[in-house]
């Protein structure tokens, strides 16, 4: 697929994922996000950023079990529970969380879970 992002062509692949991640921006997160019948709100984009920082201190993508561990518990007392906390996420993202989240974030395809 191809995204015109203020005049500039961004390639992804038939999955929707960055063909070069260095060409991620929010407007192409917003574009793809719209693509996709996603409407962006601010949880959303706390949950997009939080994989890019992710990405870049690890170089990896974080996995279903790290983003609740870590955003669970900065999240108001009823996130604290994890289950609860993985149900809002899934609410966000209802077909595939991590997957979704790696797309939107112009982040390399997640490997399947081992």
């Amino acid at each position: 697929m191809k995204f015109d992002i203020q005049g500039k062509i961004v390639e992804t692949n038939g999955q929707g994922f960055l063909s070069n991640i260095d060409e991620w921006s929010e407007e192409f997160a917003a574009k793809l996000a719209q693509h996709e019948g996603i409407e962006l709100f601010v949880d959303h984009w706390e949950l997009i950023w939080y994989f890019r920082d992710y990405y870049k201190e690890t170089q990896t993508n974080p996995t279903m079990r790290q983003m609740i561990l870590t955003l669970g518990r900065q999240k108001s007392s009823r996130f604290r529970e994890r289950k609860e906390y993985e149900k809002h996420i899934y609410r966000l993202f209802p077909t595939d969380p991590i997957h979704e989240l790696c797309k939107l974030a112009g982040l390399p395809m997640p490997q399947p879970d081992t």
